[in-house]
Formats: C-alpha cells, sequence, structure tokens
C-alpha cells in the first residue's frame, strides 16, 4: 500500500506520512479505523522504527491520526476533510500560482488557460 522509495529526493517518514495520508483519503482507512502499527511499517517495509515513529507522529502531530496506548494507532474523526483542505492548498500554492505566474509571463488570458485545463482533461488516459 505505501508506495516508499528509498531513492526519491524526498526522505522516507515524509513518504510514509503521504502514503498514509493517500489512504486515507482513498477510504483505505477510514475515519476511526485503525492503521497498521510502527512495528508493522517497519518489517513490512524493511525501515527503522525511528522512521516510521517519524511519520507516524507527523500525523499524530496534524490531528490526523491519534494513538490509543496499548491498542494502536487510529484515523481521528474529521481526518478527510482536514487533509483535503490542506491538499487542496498545497494544490493551489505549488501548482495554480506557478500557472498563473507562467501564464502572465506568456501573456495566456484566464479563458485559454481554462480551454488547456480542460483539454488535459479530455486526453487523460
Amino acid at each position: 500500500m505505501l508506495n516508499i522509495n528509498a531513492n526519491l529526493d524526498k526522505p522516507i517518514f515524509q513518504q510514509i506520512r503521504e502514503g498514509i495520508e493517500d489512504a486515507v483519503l482513498s477510504g483505505v482507512y477510514p475515519e476511526g479505523s485503525q492503521i497498521p502499527s510502527i512495528t508493522e511499517i517497519s518489517v513490512n517495509y524493511k525501515i527503522n522504527p525511528a522512521t516510521a515513529l517519524k511519520g507516524i507522529n507527523l500525523l499524530v502531530e496534524d490531528n490526523i491520526v491519534y494513538k490509543k496506548r496499548g491498542v494502536g494507532m487510529f484515523v481521528c474523526e474529521g481526518a478527510v476533510s482536514k487533509l483535503t483542505e490542506y491538499r487542496r492548498t498545497e494544490f493551489f500554492n505549488k501548482y495554480v500560482s506557478t500557472l498563473v505566474l507562467e501564464a502572465k509571463r506568456l501573456k495566456i488570458s484566464p479563458k485559454d488557460i481554462i480551454i488547456m485545463i480542460e483539454r488535459g482533461f479530455e486526453d487523460e488516459h
């Protein structure tokens, strides 16, 4: 389920965080459900438990998952809406702002950008 790639520039703990976020957003781990333990993640993906813990702790800090002492870790209620809002903001900052800046440089109108985006959706594989 998690797609861990040691060759990426992105740290493994960040890949763990994003992989679990993706699983929550796609419904693999619904709100209230249990996620794999640190041990399961470290054994299954052959990574240091401290690395797995670091990724999970980021999710705990952001109130995406919570720990039940002696039981495991669970997805918080409201995690999907929180992640969706966060990802939408990231999407805007990373892609849309950059797109608009470049469109202005190239003097591409908003209408033409919309046409290009619609064409991109039509060209999906």
